[in-house]
């Protein structure tokens, strides 16, 4: 089997290094001539970091990244107290990863490029799709205007101007808000401390102030200011900034990286497939940044896929199972959004509902539970986490391109992959002895007999 992967982005490289460990033959294609070099999406949720676990790039992800910081806030150049995004939770049996992670995009997707590359794949830049058509057997690909290809799926993880998602002439439904513009970037700033965050105001208005998030790795920040008038993303632009809103506080910057002007963006394609076409990420989803949903969301859409692309099964119910995920993270994205354009006090802080841990596929077409009590996990959520012995954990189990059978308190069948479980992950599970609980490759429960 061939898979093109269009985008090199967080979602196309999941999804790649889902297939290879799989032995498919995957390509992935990006138009730029060069890798990304910026923060943008800066901070992966619980949930991600569990799937970076069984792509095997967790530890470097958080060798790499730090916990979300505190943030100092000050208004008129006035100190007023420290904030937090949310409260520092101790890991538990159930969940290993219960704080996100602050990494910059760049940095994230180097890491996930450097373990597709240990499966012989490499990102093939200044690589631009340039057309295809489609049969009941494949999909032949244009690239470049002059290469031609045929393979059996074609995935676009091409960001929300998805050139494969526009040549479908699938709708992106939403709007665009554009009475809101930021000033994003990255660069260095003298007189700050790098183990904070800091929000500068002229008032307590959230909206009426400018941010500035440390990152990972050197002594950058990434910025964060309303924008009025042209536009300018310059050096001495952000620094006009800090001066206006800082009260005159002594804050040089330097080493200007990276800058872009953002507008709200909240759309949501129509299909996320057509034939044998596939849209996956922001080609599928724009989100505000507000909760950092976006880059968490692709990620999840490439797990679903990539195991049932790999089998030729199930893949009716990618749409059916990621499609009501992204339009409720885009909700929980806009109220957030809302929240800070209201001047509303607390809306830096996000609670559990962002960790994307509760996502459940129950009651979909692939959830089967078979029993006339539901316990605490019913089939369609996330498989928890959970102690098998003094080494062994659950996601060990877990981890790789396989379905898992876990017998909880019986014997388990001499069958491959199968797992006879007692003590604490049973009553994680919340099961009766005797049942059987079936975890898909994505991890999350696939069926509970028993």
């Amino acid at each position: 089997m061939k898979v093109l992967i269009a985008g090199a982005g967080p979602t196309g490289l999941t999804l790649a290094i889902d297939l290879a460990r799989r032995g498919v033959e995957v390509r992935v294609v990006d138009k730029a001539a060069e890798f990304f070099n910026g923060s943008r999406g800066d901070g992966l949720q619980p949930r991600t970091l569990e799937v970076f676990d069984d792509l095997g790039v967790a530890e470097a992800v958080l060798d790499a990244g730090i916990a979300p910081p505190a943030t100092r806030a000050y208004v008129a150049g006035e100190f007023i107290g420290v904030q937090w995004m949310g409260e520092l939770r101790e890991p538990t049996p159930d969940v290993p990863y219960p704080n996100g992670c602050m990494l910059g995009q760049s940095r994230t997707e180097g890491i996930l490029r450097e373990r597709l590359a240990g499966f012989g794949v490499r990102v093939e830049l200044g690589t631009e799709l340039t057309g295809f058509t489609q049969d009941a057997a494949g999909v032949d690909v244009v690239l470049n205007g002059t290469e031609r290809t045929r393979v059996d799926y074609l995935v676009g993880a091409d960001g929300g101007r998805s050139s494969v998602r526009k040549s479908l002439g699938i709708p992106f439904e939403g709007s665009t808000d554009e009475s809101i513009r930021m000033l994003l970037g990255d660069v260095a700033a003298e007189g700050l401390d790098h183990d904070f965050s800091y929000w500068f105001g002229q008032t307590a208005n959230p909206r009426e102030g400018i941010g500035l998030t440390p990152l990972s790795g050197g002594s950058q920040f990434q910025f964060a200011a309303p924008l009025d008038g042209d536009g300018d993303t310059s050096l001495a632009a952000l620094q006009a900034l800090v001066d206006r809103f800082s009260g005159g506080m002594d804050i040089r910057l330097h080493d200007l990286t990276w800058s872009t002007v953002w507008r709200p963006n909240s759309r949501l394609a129509a299909r996320y497939r057509q034939g044998r076409v596939f849209l996956a990420g922001d080609a599928a989803h724009v989100h505000p940044p507000t909760g950092g949903q976006g880059l968490n969301t692709g990620v999840g859409d490439a797990m679903n896929l990539g195991w049932k692309l790999a089998a030729e099964q199930h893949l009716d119910t990618y749409e059916a199972e990621r499609r009501p995920v992204a339009a409720s993270v885009l909700g929980l994205s806009a109220a957030s959004l809302k929240k800070y354009t209201e001047g509303d006090a607390d809306a830096h802080r996000r609670g559990s509902e962002y960790h994307q841990l509760g996502i459940s596929y129950a009651g979909g077409p692939l959830a089967r539970d078979e029993r006339a009590r539901p316990g605490r996990v019913v089939a369609g959520d996330r498989a928890p986490d959970g102690p098998v012995d003094e080494k062994t954990r659950l996601f060990d189990l877990f981890r790789g391109p396989h379905w898992t059978t876990l017998a909880f308190g019986r014997p388990a069948p001499q069958a491959e992959h199968t797992h006879s479980i007692s003590g604490p992950a049973l009553e994680i599970y919340d099961v009766e002895p005797g049942t059987i609980v079936r975890v898909r490759p994505d991890g999350y429960i696939g069926s509970i007999t028993g």
